[in-house]
């Protein structure tokens, strides 16, 4: 199979799809991997060493040719005319959001596998999880940067100092984003709480942190009263919440918002998929805050960018698994569960409620 692996475009993003080790594996395997000159650079994966791997450097145009298409985010505007009928595109799909992508892929004919909903043999989201994790880890020293008075915040110390206690932390979902940034806000010296609802999950949290010696606060979100004092008291909201393949519920509403202290902020991870607040909009890591109801809100939808060769390598020791079942023409349920659209019609039900569409015969 032709495989192709495009320079991501979108801003900040500095990601690659496949790893000169990866095309190494894939070529061994009998297919013909085509890598967009430069689409490694900014990760220390220069083209000679994917051609010293067996790829060919090419333009985007045969890139984009290819059967199989292995990106990092989502399908940009600038790539639309780039679509060719039958090919099956692997990376975020992010479609759920994005109207006028939804309708580029269906018109294009193209097969879209999204890394968000593909399941492993538990039902868990293996593509998903390290760049959660990563972001979950990032959430809390970009809610840090938030807080202070150059982004227009109200001037906390996330870690306090001396007789001075750490900022308020409020940490909404306790899953991959929540448990990774509860525990490094606790780390930093951050009065931390979480809110959850799922009872697992806040169980396996409470455990995993209490065996770190980490002071946490773990609730359900069945007591809204509880919920709405907590996010009016937080210096920093964080916003973990992810529901695959369907859009964030919006958990805080903007009145919530509006009785947060000036200068407070929210870091709503799961922007990409819509993000749980009412006054979350999506951001770019170039300009990554704006302030709304006088609350610093940072909404960049990958963020794991910032530290883009160690999610490269997370993501892509995830990943190859997977590309090399599309390329040898392997089918599994986990992967089945991975496609949003094929042959002009939505195939997931997800995506079909939220575009209020129907699904595919």
């Amino acid at each position: 199979m032709r495989i192709g692996v495009p320079r991501e475009i979108k801003d900040g993003e500095r990601r690659v799809g496949l790893t000169p080790a990866g095309a190494r594996e894939l070529v061994a395997e009998g297919h013909e991997v085509l890598v967009e000159h430069g689409a490694g650079g900014a990760v220390g994966m220069s083209d000679d060493e994917y051609r010293a791997a067996g790829a060919q450097i090419a333009g985007n145009a045969d890139v984009y040719a290819c059967a199989l298409v292995v990106k990092v985010k989502e399908i940009l505007p600038p790539e639309y005319a780039l679509l060719k009928p039958g090919t099956t595109i692997f990376g975020f799909a992010q479609i759920n959001r994005d109207r006028a992508l939804l309708d580029a892929v269906l018109c294009a004919r193209v097969h879209v596998i999204g890394y968000e909903t593909v399941r492993d043999a538990q039902g868990r989201v293996p593509l998903l999880a390290p760049m959660s994790r990563i972001a979950g880890r990032l959430a809390p020293i970009a809610g840090a940067q938030a807080l202070s008075m150059a982004h227009g915040g109200s001037g906390v110390l996330l870690s306090g100092v001396d007789d001075v206690p750490g900022a308020n932390v409020v940490v909404v979902g306790a899953g991959n984003v929540g448990g990774e940034a509860a525990r490094i806000a606790a780390r930093l010296g951050a009065r931390v709480t979480v809110f959850s609802r799922g009872a697992q999950r806040r169980h396996d949290l409470s455990q995993s942190l209490a065996a770190e010696g980490l002071t946490v606060d773990v609730f359900g979100l069945t007591d809204d009263e509880s919920f709405v004092h907590a996010i009016a008291d937080a210096d920093l909201v964080i916003g973990g919440v992810l529901e695959p393949g369907t859009l964030s519920p919006k958990l805080i509403s903007r009145a919530m918002v509006a009785s947060m202290r000036k200068g407070s902020a929210i870091v709503d991870v799961g922007i990409d998929q819509g993000g749980i607040s009412e006054t979350s909009r999506m951001t770019k890591l170039s300009q990554p805050t704006y302030i709304e109801c006088g609350v610093v809100h940072y909404a960049v939808p990958n963020m794991p960018s910032l530290v883009a060769r160690t999610a490269t390598l997370a993501l892509t020791h995830a990943t190859l698994p997977y590309v090399r079942k599309l390329a040898a023409g392997a089918m599994d349920e986990g992967l089945a569960a991975g496609v949003m659209v094929r042959d002009g019609g939505i195939v997931h039900a997800g995506l079909a409620a939220d575009a209020q569409r129907a699904l595919a015969p």
